[in-house]
């Protein structure tokens, strides 16, 4: 698989971030309504696609963009972070 234009990864085959956080969702008792995953790249889409809440960088391509239910602020503007604080912390009652 292409991550980045110059990035070629290799991995089991059947194995992907999607089947990994499945697993470990499992492990911990966790529901998949409970999973947001976030990521910029092709190598994360099966994680965005499996997690509830779908999330992309704002650096990621289009493409990318187009298939996720959110898109964040960028690596480098806390993207993460914003995330966190929008669908995380404000959920918790004060």
């Amino acid at each position: 698989m292409r991550s980045k234009p110059f990035s070629l990864e290799f991995m089991e085959e059947g194995i992907s971030k999607g089947t990994s956080l499945s697993s470990l969702i499992q492990q911990l008792g966790i529901s998949r309504k409970e999973v947001i995953a976030i990521g910029d790249s092709n190598n994360d889409l099966s994680m965005i696609e499996f997690a509830d809440l779908g999330v992309t960088m704002g650096n990621a391509s289009e493409f990318i963009k187009a298939l996720v239910d959110f898109v964040t602020d960028t690596n480098m503007n806390d993207g993460v972070a914003k995330v966190v604080e929008e669908f995380v912390l404000k959920t918790i009652p004060v």
